[in-house]
């Protein structure tokens, strides 16, 4: 069944997308596309196409949620199971007898489970080292979310589900709720954009995933994407497809190795292409095909025309353009048959008319080298331009076609090699002087050597001395616990507790704190506000969590929170802290609980005395 009649504003919508974007959905089947662009329309509240494409121009962000609606990224791992068991057990066997390095590519990857599906069988064929010295899997997409998803290999519990526990422990890393892919492995998984109809493809590949992606695209473009895939495989190579995929018009391409498991084999017997067929130019008409010379004009460019490709025939008209030249040079079906000297393109970015003729007199191909395509809102290109005469087998003129190739990241390169043979010459003179500098280095390393055995001994007598004030330290914690006792019969006994308990705590060299029943600061020691760095006004009011010291309160609480009205003992605790300088200390805290405090009621004695290493 034919598709129905194009709406005129929604084919506007699309090459509106594919001129500001890059994204080419023309090719893509109208009933589907339609829905997917319609019901993203409903979401935002828009009723028409030349509407939408008003909203898209205001809101930049809308790109994203309207290309994640057509681009339906629905894949899981091993989807469609008895395919992938015959891949494993019938196609992968023979791929890895070659004894060769295998390259693999996945199109219209998605989230990446399946590039990484075909990952954990190659590694179980040939095993894990031989699978990262072998094993190249080329994953593409045109939608970069995706993209970032696939390259972080990170997947739920729920998208886990299509792997088997023991392809899970072996191939997969738990992170909290998630599971990673082998970072080993991932290394030999390589991400990137690439866009079926319009990129050129991944070439040499032994096996290529292309599942449930050229069910999206019509007629016309499907083939010119399977002359891609086929261009792509290897003699040998074996094309995946999708449950839902077909080739049955393409039997003169790919083979079926097994038909209901949607696996294809290329085959290379192919006839002659037939000069009707001229899917990607334009300006190809029915009338123009069954003109002799003109169809074979077509042939000879369409077979030389790598990169952005024009065709002038011999009355100097514009007779073909391709998708890239179109878009490179805003051509349109219109332009074709218009005298070139008319075009743009006759003298921009170069002017062409007079190598053209001079290609013609001399039958020779003509080189412009690094010319420059300034275009709006982009950076410019660097091209070379090839001038070639065109003749049949009898010599006759034909025309002239003009390629164009893109150089820019050539040229860039160049200019990045030749600052980086500058930076390299400086750098050498410099590793000179370093060398000498080094020498002397080494001169001092070994003075350095001599003091640090030096300081070495001197530290074991620090190590010493720092056992004996630990003795010290224990002595005083004794101290502490009698002046405890001493002080609750003291204060039982002085009229005025609140004076008499400031100059206890003065007078202690731990850090002393009393809390109230609240835990809040009622009294804080000299030693304390040496110890913490926090002074007793600062102090006093603050329960002792809120309080800013490199004490850890929380690991207290079950002393502090010990019942006060219970007649036992006080409690300890050793808890590693850090001092006001920064330095890491050990501190024993005791609590005791204190009755009778000067301003009524109960309360606590927190004592923190640091401990030396």
């Amino acid at each position: 069944m034919a598709d129905p009649e194009p709406d005129p504003d929604f084919e506007a919508l699309l090459e509106w997308l594919k001129e500001s974007r890059g994204f080419d959905f023309t090719g893509y089947k109208r009933p589907s596309l339609a829905r997917r662009v319609t019901r993203r329309m409903q979401e935002v509240g828009i009723g028409s196409f030349s509407e939408y494409r008003d909203h898209l121009e205001l809101h930049q962000d809308e790109f994203t949620s309207l290309f994640n609606t057509i681009l339906i990224n629905v894949t899981s791992f091993f989807r469609d199971p008895e395919s992938w068991e015959f891949l494993a057990g019938n196609v992968l066997p023979d791929l890895v007898a070659r004894n060769r390095p295998i390259r693999a590519w996945s199109a219209g990857c998605a989230s990446g489970q399946e590039a990484y599906s075909l990952a954990m069988l190659l590694a179980e064929q040939i095993g894990i080292e031989e699978f990262r010295d072998r094993v190249k899997i080329y994953a593409t997409d045109v939608d970069e979310e995706a993209l970032t998803t696939a390259r972080l290999a990170s997947y739920t519990e729920h998208e886990v589900e299509g792997v088997s526990p023991e392809r899970l422990a072996t191939f997969f890393e738990r992170e909290g709720s998630r599971y990673v892919f082998r970072k080993d492995l991932r290394r030999s998984v390589i991400f990137g954009r690439n866009d079926l109809v319009q990129d050129a493809p991944i070439s040499h590949v032994d096996l290529l995933l292309c599942r449930n992606t050229l069910m999206y695209l019509n007629a016309m473009t499907q083939q010119r994407v399977l002359g891609r895939l086929h261009f792509a495989l290897e003699p040998h190579g074996v094309l995946f497809l999708g449950k839902a995929e077909l080739l049955l018009s393409h039997a003169t391409t790919f083979s079926p190795v097994d038909l209901s498991k949607r696996l294809f084999k290329r085959r290379d017997d192919r006839p002659v292409p037939d000069r009707r067929m001229r899917a990607g130019l334009i300006g190809a008409t029915a009338a123009d095909a069954a003109d002799g010379a003109s169809g074979l004009l077509r042939e000879q460019a369409w077979l030389s025309s790598p990169a952005a490709q024009v065709i002038i025939d011999t009355e100097g008209r514009l007779a073909l353009a391709n998708q890239q030249a179109g878009r490179l040079f805003s051509l349109a079906p219109r332009d074709v048959g218009r005298p070139f000297q008319d075009l743009e393109l006759s003298y921009r970015p170069v002017e062409l008319r007079s190598h053209i003729e001079q290609a013609g007199r001399d039958r020779r191909t003509q080189w412009i080298r690094g010319v420059e395509l300034h275009r709006a809102g982009s950076d410019p290109v660097v091209l070379d331009v090839q001038v070639v005469p065109l003749a049949d087998e009898d010599i006759q003129p034909l025309g002239t076609t003009v390629i164009f190739e893109d150089v820019t990241r050539y040229r860039q390169l160049q200019s990045e090699l030749e600052y980086a043979n500058r930076q390299l010459e400086t750098a050498y003179e410099e590793l000179q002087s370093t060398n000498e500098e080094l020498e002397t280095t080494n001169e001092e390393l070994q003075s350095t050597v001599e003091e640090l055995e030096t300081t070495n001994e001197e530290l074991q007598s620090t190590n010493e001395e720092l056992e004996t004030m630990n003795e010290e330290l224990q002595s005083m914690n004794d101290e502490l616990h009698s002046g405890n006792d001493e002080l609750r019969q003291e204060t039982e006994s002085v009229s005025s507790r609140a004076d008499l308990l400031t100059t206890v705590l003065a007078s202690l060299r731990p850090g002393v704190a009393v809390l109230d029943e609240q835990y809040r600061v009622v009294a804080w020691n000299t030693s304390a506000e040496d110890l913490w760095g926090v002074r007793e006004e600062e102090a006093i009011g603050q329960t002792l969590a809120d309080l800013d010291i490199g004490l850890p309160v929380d690991r207290l609480t079950p002393l502090l929170r010990a019942d006060p009205r219970a007649d036992g003992d006080h409690g300890e605790l050793t808890v590693p802290a850090v001092n006001r300088r920064g330095r890491s200390i050990e501190v024993r805290v005791t609590v005791s609980p204190l009755r009778n405090r000067p301003m009524g009621g109960s309360g606590l004695l927190v004592v923190m005395d640091p401990r030396q290493d």
